[in-house]
């Protein structure tokens, strides 16, 4: 494998603003009274006032509103589908193109971090409460820094050996450099936030917290029902982008690689498969290129890394003999088409599920196994809370980041309703 190609992959694919290029952008800014840019993000994370920061050179200014509303402000500007929330409301789409929210905000934590800026504090005084958030993912992060601005003792339990749930073990770090994760987790602990890892946590350890979030995301590995799908090399995406992360670049994806899906997540398969050396990359998606829900950017980037995308074809199997060879597969809507890939490893992108959470709390769970919870994340027990990809089944972390805030306002209101304050 070339090393070349392979030292890639911890290289961030996109560049961000100089300081000059930020100020030309920024300057760009109608300045709207009634900033539709702020009412697109789902995080509140207020585009229009820190846009107003930077030009106007008050870049710390900038850092404090997006941390303020946001604790992952650096990871939500690499990750979030601005092209589709509060680009797309900007004033500027009818006269030429939209402000390049995403990249000035990544400009302002970015320097947040050169300087060393402290933009959040804990507050002096400490409330009685104690809370437990289960897992360290977006939405549990989110809620944490909410408890813990509120003086709330919060305690983080993540099994993994780190924090960032599929921050650090499930996006390609070409798109998500880990350096940016641990900024924005190092904020959380400024916080007063304590995590403790490599804890798998039942029910019996959160016994002496005054409230319990639960923002586990999906672990549950899932991988169609077909023939094949047992052989070695065959993965599920979860898995695969998780060894990845872990091993570096002492991974070996394979020769020829096939990715089954039509997200992001497919194309971060794809993406790491090709940087850590893979000679050929394929992506199979059922459905048309139009109707994938996958960020058309990153899909771009994935053709220029010479990865092919083939659309209108479902798997039907993986033969080999104890491994696999070749993928077969089908057209999504002609039976008559088929196809066959030669392939070492096949990924298949396609969703993931959620674990039993039963382990965890006495909570009502939907059919497909996710918790049940209302908007502001209460459940079916008294104490707990859910947010996230555990209750919605999967969306963006820039969602999860809305839900994670949404639910710790609601525990706050819990427990000062319980005179735990």
């Amino acid at each position: 494998m070339s090393k070349v190609v392979k030292a890639k992959y911890t290289a961030e694919a996109v560049c961000g603003f100089t300081h000059r290029t930020a100020m030309e952008e920024a300057a760009r800014c109608l300045l709207c009274h009634d900033a539709p840019c702020s009412q697109g993000c789902p995080a509140g994370t207020d585009p229009a006032k820190f846009i107003r920061s930077i030009r106007f050179r008050n870049v710390k200014g900038a850092a404090e509103t997006i941390r303020e509303n946001n604790i992952l402000g650096g990871t939500c500007a690499r990750v979030c589908p601005y092209d589709r929330l509060c680009e797309e409301a900007c004033s500027r789409c009818g006269i030429d193109r939209p402000i390049e929210i995403g990249k000035l905000q990544r400009y302002a934590i970015e320097q947040e971090q050169v300087f060393g800026m402290r933009t959040l504090k804990a507050p002096e005084e400490k409330k009685a409460g104690k809370v437990a958030c289960v897992g360290a993912g977006p939405a549990s992060l989110a809620c944490a820094a909410e408890l813990a601005k509120a003086g709330y003792d919060v305690t983080i339990f993540e099994r993994e050996e780190k924090a960032g749930g599929v921050l650090t073990y499930g996006i390609v770090p070409s798109r998500l450099p880990q350096e940016v994760v641990d900024h924005d987790i190092a904020q959380a602990e400024g916080l007063g936030i304590k995590f403790e890892f490599g804890k798998n946590v039942n029910a019996a350890d959160l016994d002496g917290f005054d409230a319990v979030f639960i923002g586990t995301g999906l672990w549950g590995t899932r991988v169609p029902d077909i023939e094949g799908k047992d052989l070695a090399g065959v993965w599920a995406a979860a898995d695969f982008l998780k060894e990845a992360r872990t091993k570096g670049e002492a991974f070996d994806p394979g020769k020829r690689v096939v990715v089954v899906g039509g997200g992001d997540v497919t194309v971060d398969c794809a993406v790491t498969a090709k940087l850590l050396g893979a000679e050929d990359v394929k992506i199979v998606y059922r459905r048309t290129l139009e109707e994938a829900p996958g960020n058309m950017t990153e899909f771009q980037y994935a053709l220029e890394l010479g990865i092919g995308i083939t659309t209108g074809m479902a798997p039907m199997a993986v033969k080999g003999d104890g491994k696999a060879e070749t993928a077969v597969f089908k057209g999504f809507r002609d039976d008559a088409a088929q196809m066959r890939i030669s392939a070492d490893t096949i990924v298949f992108a396609t969703g993931q599920g959620p674990e039993d959470m039963t382990k965890i709390a006495p909570v009502r769970l939907t059919e497909k196994g996710t918790i049940e919870a209302a908007e502001d994340g209460t459940t079916s027990a008294d104490r707990y809370f859910a947010a996230g990809d555990i209750v919605n089944g999967g969306k963006t972390v820039v969602e999860a980041v809305a839900a994670g805030k949404a639910a710790g306002a609601s525990m706050i209101a819990y427990l000062e309703k319980k005179g735990v304050k």
